[in-house]
């Protein structure tokens, strides 16, 4: 209870700093085929324009497209028009999840794929913070060739394996007794996916993704690996906030020339100091308010955005 208490004033002291961000200058957007594409609503608004601000500054190039969760108002639009140089937004509503599921950001993936098709996608959680240059990230978006931020630092170094070599890898001891959370449940069921030894995986974060310009993955890969997942752990599994997760991992592995983020430099925050050649800090919810080091690492890209 204490505990809950002290995340809920770190919390508030968060978004109370944030507001800063109100006096940075506007994106000005750029015409080369690069987006920064990101699913938000009202509650992280101005933590959104922190991590999508914070990024661009460092990339130099892009545009920005929003998927709206069906909470923006009228006027967080406008403060977005204004920001980040009037950007599309589109509504959840209207995305059509065909043979996926609905929720758990499956209309975020499915709108994502659609917008490869002619552009470079930058996929963006409004958790993050883009603390230093990100030459790899710059190198894939020359290259034209997609990228992952890794869930963990074992993943580091391993890369995209076959389904069976992952499972292996990953589980040696097979799956642990228990319920456990779905992303798990799925992984260890890979080896039975259909004609598993072709088809690669690799433990990413979708919090953090590029997606390769007219890529090979699209709506039908998507739809093809959600029912297939779907048949590996059931229908109400399926459903559950993860799978979206799994999906893009599979697709991204599965891609020629795809890049793991060396995790030394891009990786979520789990409580504990980040490597100081830190450049890109995913701040899940699991932490995110364990410590100040949200707001602090913030109000430095804050200030820096001022200057």
């Amino acid at each position: 209870m204490i505990d809950r208490i002290f995340r809920k004033g770190r919390e508030a002291l968060h978004l109370r700093s944030a507001r800063a961000v109100l006096a940075t200058p506007p994106i000005v957007p750029t015409a080369d085929r690069v987006v920064i594409f990101s699913m938000i609503g009202t509650r992280v608004l101005l933590p959104y324009l922190v991590a999508v601000k914070s990024l661009h500054a460092r990339l130099g190039i892009g545009r920005v497209a929003i998927l709206d969760d069906g909470s923006l108002t009228h006027a967080d639009k406008a403060v977005l028009a204004h920001h980040l140089g009037d950007p599309e937004i589109r509504s959840i509503r209207d995305v059509d999840t065909g043979r996926c599921p609905h929720g758990g950001t499956w209309e975020r993936l499915l709108t994502l794929l659609d917008l490869r098709a002619d552009d470079y996608v930058i996929q963006l959680d409004s958790d993050t913070v883009t603390v230093g240059e990100v030459p790899e990230v710059l190198a894939a978006i020359a290259g034209n060739h997609s990228f992952t931020l890794l869930g963990d630092p074992e993943t580091d170094g391993v890369g995209a394996l076959p389904l069976p070599d992952f499972v292996a890898h990953r589980y040696p001891d097979g799956a642990p007794a228990g319920r456990h959370h779905i992303q798990l449940t799925i992984e260890t069921r890979l080896v039975d996916y259909p004609d598993a030894a072709r088809h690669r995986y690799v433990r990413g974060c979708s919090g953090f993704t590029g997606f390769a310009r007219g890529g090979p993955s699209g709506r039908p890969e998507a739809e093809a690996f959600s029912q297939a997942g779907e048949a590996l752990v059931g229908e109400t599994r399926w459903t559950e906030w993860g799978t979206e997760q799994v999906a893009s991992s599979f697709l991204l592995a599965n891609e020629p020339g795809m890049t793991p983020l060396p995790y030394r430099r891009y990786l979520n925050y789990w409580h504990e100091a980040p490597n100081p050649d830190a450049r890109f800090l995913h701040f899940v919810g699991t932490h995110r308010y364990s410590t100040a080091e949200y707001r602090r690492r913030s109000a430095e890209q804050i200030a820096r955005l001022k200057a």
